[in-house]
C-alpha cells in the first residue's frame, strides 16, 4: 500500500483515485469507470478494486459492474458487453465525420434515452398546450435558461441526438398556437409553418432556434 498525493491509500498495481479518508465516505452508488489495454488487465483491476472495496467494508454492484469492449473501427472483435451509461450519455460504437471528411466509427458518447426520457417528462410538465394566457416570449423568459443548460450539457458530444427532443418541444409549441389563435385550431401543418415564420424573423427567442437551428420550417 502507498499513499496517493491526496493522501489516500491505494494499492501499487490499482490507479484509481477516490476518497477514503477517515472522514470521507463514498457515496452509496458511486460508479468508478477504468479503462484498460486489454481484457485480462481488466478483470485484475476488477479484483484488485473489489478487494479493496472489500476492506472498505463496501461492495461492486453484482449487476452493474461490467466490462465494456469499447467497439470502433480499429476494434471490431465480438463481445457480450459494447456500451454503458455514465453521467446521462451513453457511450457505445457510433458513425461520425474526421476531419477530413471521412466517414468511421468510433466509440463515441451522446445523450442517453434515459436521459431523453427524463427530459421530455420535464417538458410535458410545463403543459404549453394548456398555457393559452401566456405568449411566445413569456415561454422565452420562463424556460430558455433550462434549455441552454440542456444544451451546454448534453451538446458537447454528438449534439445530433439532442434534435428528436426538441422535435418534441416544436411539437407542443406548434399545439399551443393551434389553441392560442383561432383560426389555427385544427390546422396543425398552417400552424407550424407560422411558428417558422417566427423563428425566422426571431431566431433568438428560443435557445433551440438559436444554437442548434432547430427551427420549425416556415412554408409559405
Amino acid at each position: 500500500m502507498h499513499r496517493l498525493d491526496n493522501r489516500s491509500r491505494m494499492s501499487g498495481d490499482v490507479h484509481v483515485r477516490f476518497c477514503e479518508s477517515p472522514r470521507g465516505k463514498l457515496p452509496w452508488a458511486t460508479r468508478l469507470v477504468c479503462h484498460c489495454s486489454s481484457e485480462s488487465q481488466a478483470k485484475t483491476l476488477w479484483s484488485a478494486i473489489e478487494r479493496r472495496l472489500l476492506e472498505c467494508r463496501l461492495e461492486l454492484h453484482p449487476e452493474k459492474t461490467k466490462i465494456i469492449y469499447c467497439k470502433e473501427d480499429n476494434r471490431r472483435r465480438s463481445y457480450p458487453n459494447y456500451t454503458f451509461d455514465f453521467l446521462g450519455y451513453t457511450f457505445r460504437p457510433r458513425v461520425a465525420v474526421s476531419k477530413m471528411g471521412k466517414f468511421f466509427v468510433g466509440f463515441l458518447p451522446a445523450m442517453s434515452n434515459k436521459a431523453i426520457k427524463s427530459i421530455c417528462d420535464e417538458m410535458r410538465s410545463w403543459r404549453i398546450h394548456n398555457r393559452t394566457d401566456k405568449s411566445l416570449e413569456d415561454f422565452s423568459k420562463m424556460f430558455n435558461p433550462i434549455l441552454r443548460g440542456w444544451i451546454n450539457y448534453y451538446a458537447k458530444f454528438y449534439k445530433s441526438e439532442m434534435y428528436k427532443v426538441f422535435h418534441i418541444l416544436n411539437r407542443m409549441i406548434t399545439k399551443w398556437v393551434m389553441r392560442k389563435f383561432r383560426n389555427f385550431r385544427g390546422r396543425q401543418r398552417k400552424a407550424t409553418h407560422w411558428l417558422g415564420r417566427v423563428a425566422l424573423r426571431q431566431p433568438q427567442l428560443f435557445a433551440h432556434w438559436q444554437i442548434l437551428g432547430m427551427r420549425p420550417p416556415a412554408g409559405q
